[in-house]
């Protein structure tokens, strides 16, 4: 194997896949990144054996060259130390010549090293996955589903299904729901080309953290493809493999009220704002709590205290209260969370009582749904 690369491009897909290469790995040959060379480009792929990250560097790009290949061929190095390097060479021509079965030597400008190889053969092959259940999402909507709903997903590996994302296609459109037990976060969407067939998968939450990290902020088309234990997710030059969750997700939608006692309309902004204040002294009690009351005076009382530290109390207007009067307490964190999901638009906030789950949801949009259980302290 033989070729001559841009260093900058080659830097981008080590860090493509170094997201998915951990140094805990049962297999060893998993801590390396597996490289493949033909006359078409460069495939590099990197797996902790839950996540697979594959991506491609085209030998020509816009009628530029990239890539000269003299010699094709694979090999695995080391992920840490070849990324390391590739950060490191002084020139933006990299050569990288692989000799005597495993010898690799890299060299740029006057730099050059010589590492081992592993044997390309002794990579893990791909997952199998066909185009049985395939439909596509922009990838700046892919983006926003996965802020809207991963942030809720539980960190308790005690139930592992729920430290997953729920996706669900019913009714041609797609269901997204993320729950820890103390919060959920929901957001609809309805794709072009949803599959007739309903399905349900849970996605791990740390892989579509990981996605969300290469996925581009543009419209640019994401295929995603769903298999018995794996999903895949494709753009141009990436394949994104995860496993799924095994089990049942519990079901979350007779969680969610329909009627309500006490309903508020108010700036999401200002209110984010006024919890993060009152979150200030409550940061050293375990839980955060702050206390939200409303009456008929369309004024908003936020407090917060706490024994050693001391009080804090904010009065916030509401653009419109209707219901009864209302005393609750919550956690600031994750009433923190859902306004940031909802991202500064005005909320509305329905209650059903003060020990009851309460909702909110942007005034105009009601694709994000966040749902949060009070605490009992009155």
């Amino acid at each position: 194997m033989k070729f001559e690369i841009m260093r900058d491009r080659l830097l981008d897909g080590i860090n493509d896949v170094m997201k998915a290469i951990s140094q805990k790995v049962a297999i060893p040959i998993l801590t390396g990144i597996k490289i493949e060379v033909n006359e078409k480009g460069l495939t590099m792929t990197g797996s902790d054996s839950d996540i697979t990250i594959c991506t491609f560097i085209p030998a020509e790009d816009n009628g530029e060259q990239i890539i000269k290949v003299a010699e094709k061929g694979n090999i695995v190095l080391q992920a840490k130390v070849f990324s390391e390097i590739a950060r490191k060479l002084p020139t933006n021509e990299v050569t990288i010549e692989v000799v005597n079965g495993l010898q690799t030597h890299i060299q740029s400008g006057k730099s050059e090293f010589h590492l081992i190889g592993s044997d390309a053969e002794d990579y893990p092959v791909l997952p199998d996955v066909k185009d049985d259940y395939l439909f596509s999402l922009p990838s700046d909507l892919m983006k926003s589903i996965i802020r809207e709903t991963v942030f809720a997903v539980s960190q308790q590996e005690t139930r592992p299904i729920l430290t997953g994302v729920h996706w669900e296609a019913k009714d041609g459109g797609l269901s997204c729901v993320a729950t820890d037990s103390h919060r959920l976060a929901r957001r609809l969407t309805v794709p072009e080309d949803m599959p007739d067939m309903p399905f349900s998968i849970v996605i791990p939450g740390k892989s579509l953290q990981e996605l969300n990290k290469i996925l581009p902020d543009n419209s640019e088309s994401v295929d995603i493809v769903i298999a018995d234990q794996q999903v895949l997710f494709k753009t141009r030059n990436v394949l994104f493999y995860s496993r799924l969750l095994e089990g049942n997700y519990p079901d979350t939608s007779r969680l969610i009220p329909s009627e309500y006692k006490t309903s508020i309309v108010v700036n999401g902004k200002n209110l984010l704002q006024a919890i993060d204040r009152a979150s200030l002294l409550a940061r050293e009690e375990r839980n955060n709590i702050v206390r939200f009351s409303a009456d008929d005076s369309k004024m908003i009382e936020i407090s917060s205290n706490s024994p050693e530290v001391g009080k804090v109390e904010e009065l916030l207007e509401a653009t419109d209260l209707s219901g009864e009067d209302l005393k609750i307490s919550f956690s600031a964190k994750y009433m923190m969370d859902a306004l940031k999901a909802i991202d500064g638009q005005d909320v509305s906030i329905h209650f059903t009582g003060a020990m009851r789950p309460f909702i909110l949801q942007a005034v105009d949009d009601d694709t994000i749904l966040q749902l949060i259980l009070p605490v009992r302290t009155y």
